[in-house]
């Protein structure tokens, strides 16, 4: 009874998926329409640089809207544009998702091909309408390719599978991102399927990098533009186009509607951590001010975003000290967690080697420390994500710890607590790798980053090197103290970057409550021609001459 309605949740859940590909993806035939001569004209005779899209996967509808109409930009700024499709070619992709969009067992023993592999080939027709240069995975695959990728790949002993690297390219890593993803845990050991899903994982890893040395052999490439930019295959197509000196692009659906975060060389998720500081030198102002503590607040309830993880409702101290029985009189040190599965990267920075460690220790330390109190928001992504977290923070709390003492105190995901309300009223609060640092510091709350947040390294933390080096600060909390005027000026700024000048607004799209989050919305091709939108100009600018994806907000304020 089971196993038959879990085929037929599947199955609803694909019919759903092939309604909103059918739904979503972009029709440009009406965008070209009378300019159809001067478009074929720019098909054939530009001679600028060439860029190649490598969406790869027709079925994500965001990154063909996306990428299509950077496809048509970059062709109205000269440059010759390729696009890059998976046809069936891989053993397992982001597109798997564990009972979302496959059954484990399909995947461990047929691989997507039969259940997911058509929907993504429905997103070859936006490009293929452009007339544009698509090419297809199984073109730069040969037998003897797939045939190699497959005996590494079930040859090979599974302890060693982590952390093998293939002529440079780190197919472990690669190939567990893409499992931990598809289980939606930061562990998978004890899945039933595990080992042969990692196994198809790895299998797809190797071949990815094999079709794009062949892809880059045969095509002479500047620079390579692609979503995400981690999990497979991105991830290892970024590593290839390093490998082979292609300038590599990576973009992200950014927090705010209608804007987009963009990266060179790597995944932002990397990036962010070592960016320039030249956003200390943004001369703050009142009107500055005023934009960003309107936007931070309207974060509370997430209002002006496309991304938000928020159905919070009990905003005052009284009401928070109420639902959880704690008492703020008393010294309260907040932490907040991330979703466990989610962009598990390895940084060789790290504190601590994953959250969760991070947490049972730090948890272990607070249980000795009843001078203070620890406040835990689990983040709610857990089940407001369009993919819940099948391995839930709550869990791992209770295994350590089953009867919590009087000095620990928890809100749960389901709680409609403010996050943002209750972190106010810790002395300082405690991040592994959330972006909410961003935001806490910029209204003076001192935050302590153990893992890899995108507010480290920015003179506005405190960032401990060791885990040693982590107790070490424990052991003076509380702080009893905001940060400084200095400090907090520069919080503010980081902020104001962060949130506006880092999120590239590209008003071309029109929002969506649901997936796919956004349809195209572009009339005519003239809206997209150079000078027409300053958001567009800074990305294409940006891929094409390498200059910085930063939108000058401020100039507009």
């Amino acid at each position: 009874m089971i196993k038959e309605l879990l085929k037929k949740s599947l199955f609803l859940r694909n019919c759903v998926q092939t309604y909103h590909l059918k739904k979503g993806l972009p029709d440009w035939k009406p965008v070209i329409g009378k300019h159809q001569d001067e478009w074929n004209s720019l098909l054939h005779n530009n001679d600028g640089k060439n860029i190649l899209i490598a969406t790869s996967l027709g079925a994500h509808v965001p990154s063909v809207t996306m990428e299509s109409l950077l496809a048509v930009a970059l062709t109205l700024r000269n440059a010759r544009v390729h696009v890059l499709l998976c046809d069936a070619a891989l053993s397992a992709c982001q597109n798997c998702v564990y009972n979302i969009t496959i059954s484990e067992k399909e995947l461990a023993h047929n691989g997507p091909q039969k259940k997911l592999c058509k929907s993504c080939q429905m997103g070859f027709r936006p490009y293929l309408e452009l007339g544009l240069n698509v090419n297809r995975y199984s073109e730069f695959l040969s037998e003897e390719d797939v045939e190699k990728a497959h005996q590494i790949a079930y040859q090979i002993d599974r302890d060693d599978m982590d952390d093998f690297v293939h002529e440079g390219i780190n197919i472990g890593e690669h190939a567990r991102a893409g499992v931990l993803r598809f289980y939606l845990r930061g562990d998978v050991e004890k899945e039933r399927y595990s080992e042969e899903v990692f196994r198809r994982y790895f299998e797809s890893t190797l071949r990815t990098v094999f079709a794009m040395r062949n892809f880059l052999k045969k095509n002479a490439i500047d620079t390579a533009v692609f979503h995400h930019g981690i999990y497979v295959p991105q991830g290892p197509i970024g590593d290839v186009c390093r490998a082979s000196n292609v300038h590599v692009v990576n973009w992200h659906i950014a927090y705010k509607k209608s804007t987009f975060i963009f990266s060179h060389d790597l995944t932002y998720h990397r990036k962010l951590l070592d960016e320039p500081l030249d956003w200390q030198k943004i001369e703050w102002n009142d009107k500055l001010e005023t934009e960003l503590g309107q936007y931070l607040r309207s974060r509370w309830t997430g209002k002006n975003d496309w991304i938000k993880f928020t159905r919070e409702k009990n905003y005052t101290k009284e009401l928070i000290e109420q639902n959880l029985s704690i008492d703020f009189t008393k010294p309260t040190i907040g932490l907040l967690t991330n979703v466990i599965w989610d962009a598990q990267l390895h940084y060789p920075r790290n504190v601590f080697p994953d959250m969760i460690t991070w947490l049972k220790e730090t948890i272990r330390y607070f249980e000795k420390r009843q001078d203070i109190q620890l406040l835990i928001r689990i983040h709610p992504a857990e089940i407001l994500n369009g993919n819940p977290s099948r391995q839930k923070v709550m869990d791992i709390i209770n295994e350590e710890i089953p009867s919590l003492p009087d000095n620990i105190f928890i809100i749960t995901p389901e709680n409609t607590i403010n996050t943002y309300a209750a972190m106010q009223c810790c002395d300082s609060v405690i991040i592994y790798g959330t972006k909410t640092g961003v935001e806490l510091t910029s209204v003076g709350i001192p935050v302590i980053v153990a893992g890899e947040a995108w507010i480290k390294n920015k003179n506005l933390t405190i960032d401990p090197k060791s885990a040693e080096d982590y107790f070490a600060v424990l052991d003076k909390l509380p702080l009893n103290k905001r940060l400084d005027a200095k400090t907090l000026e520069h919080a503010k700024k980081y902020a104001f970057h962060f949130f506006f000048r880092r999120m590239i607004p590209v008003n071309l799209f029109t929002p969506l409550k649901g997936w796919p989050l956004y349809l195209l919305n572009c009339k005519d091709l003239e809206n997209l021609k150079p000078g027409t939108s300053v958001g567009l100009d800074t990305i294409c600018d940006g891929i094409l001459e390498q200059t910085p994806f930063i939108y000058p907000y401020e100039k507009f304020v």
